[in-house]
């Protein structure tokens, strides 16, 4: 008994001293912008990740709608309008709303702190497991070493408020739970490691193909190696109850029935059929289905999708242009588990080492293979490796120090070690300043445009800074970072990189097709789901209402007069100048022929912030070059005039002037100097005359369709009339 007290002492010990390492570390962000205003709002840093606010939406809705006083309402009363796609009933909201409820912290403290804390709670699982391994050391180390890894600082540090927060802290104890149930063969981890998957999958509903990974890994071990265990078998039926496709309530009912089951003498004899009953239903329930979904999403991506039915129109895929899901250099893909490439091989190896000492650890493989993934499924994947090849350097430390000649010398050894893994973590820690979503004079804007328009009213803006708008706005938007696929993205695309009087026009349609899209189906959502009507893309449905059988003829025809449908709300465009920075992205949704897939003449858009004069030659940058005096610009071997030359600043009130040289009418490209930006656009004339530029970098608005509603350098937000 004495032993066992001691072990649980040196247990709670040692995650003691990784979590506060883990949080400590976290803090170094916090302790490096403090007093920086343009972070902050409200006496509060803000957060620095995009979807961040869309869990943070869901939360105020959750609490009081207001966001101000959340604890002026009685808790989990939702105050948000209908079709606004708030997320009050996703996990990450329901607990954040929870905790603001019960802490005494503001809102805007909670939702940047939290991720320190829930995040390092992984150091837990870690130790634990390594207590079944009877190497408490070995989960110090890998704790310490899992905690500040690249991939997971950067996907848990302050203000990275997301589900990335749990999302390896739950798989771990599931991972544990998994490893204690086939070591001890003790029917409370049966039941353990199902409410790990239900719990899981209530936090992350993706959680179903890393949940399958360690049901396979567990039959085949079963099938190979131990096969006579009914155990196992027991263990296979319930975690398939928890993992099969229904409502969290139905699982955790079958979940119990079956544990039920399990512990009765007189059921045994009908294990096996549970088990068979338990993989029918997972199937029949639709259980494979995410899992090939994400697949295709992730793995088998296509850079234009196309529709089945229709005019099978073609969009730009998203997941072209999403950065954590492209593909990525191995020594990135190295340093993001591991911290180092040198580390990265010896936690390879030492995971071998370990693996071969002890097999257990072999179930830990599921994790490693969905990190390994990003070499083709992008680097948000690599999060999943980190703390099993963490254990894995750890071990070789272990081991090594076991084999010096005395005490001293072991310790010195683990410390040296230690010291050597943890520092380019530390490095990376110390340079990864990340900057908030949004600076304290963007949010300004949006908390002030909350007072202007309705909550039912949409603001048009890029995708990135949906979840942003709809938090500080308390408003609608057409896309964010969960709805953005390429069908609703082409049409925003659209808006922001065509005139003026396209813009407002195909607005006005999409914001009202959107509405009367949701209200039917909501009507007919019983026919949706039998597949007795189908329903179509916005594009689609409003180009087929206007007569036409070719979206292209439909987009040009906003070219001239169009009966736009009657207004039941107002518009906003949201034009911040950090959009020139993905301008070209966003004009590649767009930038299609719908109906062939086919992509248009690129468009020129060059952005230039390091530029040098030598005499009459203002070198741009990548081979840009403008000649002052003959007002003609060489680009690479080509040489062409340019039709204007624009200069914008801000003058002592705020208030925009322009100082517009015409140079060549019939040339195609302008340049135009955004002074306070220290900024130069080389921009063909489309582009010049896309609303975006018309409206963000020169104020050029049609006062016949848009009114402006608060102009300042950060971002231009416009009012339609029409």
């Amino acid at each position: 008994m004495n032993n066992l007290t001691q072990e649980t002492k040196l247990t709670l010990l040692y995650i003691f001293i990784a979590f506060t390492f883990s949080v400590a570390m976290r803090m170094i962000w916090v302790y490096q912008f403090n007093g920086f205003e343009p972070f902050m709002f409200n006496g509060q840093f803000m957060i620095n990740t995009n979807d961040g606010y869309f869990w943070a939406e869901g939360a105020r809705d959750l609490l009081s709608g207001s966001g101000t006083n959340p604890k002026a309402e009685d808790f989990f009363s939702t105050y948000h309008q209908y079709n606004d796609l708030s997320p009050v009933s996703r996990a990450a909201s329901q607990l954040i709303a929870f905790f603001v409820y019960i802490l005494p912290f503001s809102f805007e403290s909670v939702i940047l702190f939290i991720p320190v804390f829930l995040s390092s709670l992984v150091v837990v699982p870690i130790i634990l497991i390594a207590r079944s391994l009877n190497n408490l050391e070995l989960g110090l180390l890998a704790a310490l070493f899992a905690s500040v890894t690249w991939s997971y600082y950067n996907r848990t540090m302050v203000g990275y408020f997301d589900t990335d927060m749990l999302n390896i802290v739950l798989p771990m104890f599931l991972l544990w739970s998994i490893i204690w149930a086939i070591k001890t063969n003790e029917d409370k981890y049966l039941l353990i490691a199902a409410l790990d998957i239900l719990v899981y999958r209530w936090w992350y509903p993706q959680s179903y193909s890393l949940e399958f990974s360690f049901f396979g890994l567990i039959l085949l071990y079963t099938l190979i190696w131990d096969r006579k265990n009914l155990y196992n078998y027991k263990l296979l039926g319930i975690m398939m109850f928890a993992m099969m496709g229904l409502e969290g309530y139905i699982r955790t009912g079958l979940v119990l029935v079956s544990f039920y089951i399990f512990k009765q003498e007189q059921f045994q004899k009908y294990i096996y059929h549970v088990v068979v009953l338990s993989v029918v239903l997972f199937f029949i329930t639709g259980g494979f289905d995410p899992i090939w979904g994400q697949l295709k999403g992730y793995v088998f991506k296509d850079a234009v999708t196309v529709g089945g039915e229709g005019l099978k129109l073609h969009f730009y895929s998203v997941m072209q242009t999403v950065r954590e899901a492209n593909h990525i250099p191995f020594e990135t893909f190295a340093n993001r588990i591991s911290g180092h490439v040198i580390t990265f091989i010896l936690s390879i190896v030492g995971f071998i080492y370990l693996a071969y000492r002890h097999k257990i650890m072999l179930f830990a493989l599921p994790m490693i293979g969905l990190g390994f993934l990003a070499s083709v499924g992008g680097l948000r994947f690599t999060i999943y490796a980190v703390p099993i090849l963490a254990f894995g350097v750890a071990f070789l430390i272990v081991e090594i120090a076991r084999f010096m000649p005395t005490s001293k010398l072991k310790y010195l050894s683990i410390v040296a070690f230690t010291l050597a893994i943890l520092y380019p973590n530390y490095k990376h820690i110390e340079g990864y300043k990340v900057p908030t979503v949004l600076n304290s004079d963007e949010v300004k804007s949006l908390n002030r445009l909350k007072n202007i328009a309705d909550r039912e009213d949409y603001v048009v803006a890029w995708w990135d800074y949906g979840y942003p708008i709809r938090y500080y706005s308390d408003v609608k938007t057409l896309i964010d970072g969960a709805k953005h696929s390429g069908s609703v993205n082409f049409p925003v695309s659209f808006m922001l990189t065509n005139p003026q009087q396209e813009a407002v026009k195909l607005a006005r349609l999409d914001v009202e097709k959107t509405e009367e899209l949701f209200k039917f189906r909501k009507e007919n959502r019983e026919a949706l789901v039998n597949k007795e009507i189908k329903l179509f893309t916005n594009v689609e449905e409003i180009t087929k209402e206007y007569g036409f059988g070719d979206t292209n003829d439909f987009l040009d025809s906003l070219q001239g007069d169009v009966k736009l449908p009657t207004k039941t709300r107002d518009i906003y465009f949201y034009l911040p100048f950090r959009m020139l920075n993905i301008y070209p992205t966003v004009s590649k949704f767009s930038n299609l022929d719908l109906m062939t897939g086919k992509v248009k003449k690129e468009l020129l858009f060059y952005v230039s912030k390091n530029f040098k004069q030598n005499q009459n030659i203002l070198n741009l940058g990548r081979g840009v070059l403008f000649n002052l005096q003959d007002q003609t610009i060489q680009i690479g071997n080509q040489k062409m005039p340019i039709r204007r030359f624009v200069t914008t600043v801000y003058d002592k009130d705020m208030k925009l002037q322009k100082d517009i040289k015409t140079s060549n009418f019939m040339a195609n490209i302008s340049i135009i100097y955004m002074k306070n930006y220290n900024t130069f656009l080389v921009v063909d004339e489309q582009t010049y005359n896309s609303t975006y530029i018309q409206l963000m970098a020169l104020e050029e608005y049609d006062k016949e369709l848009f009114e402006p509603v608060m102009l300042n350098p950060h971002a231009k937000i416009y009012k339609l009339k029409v």
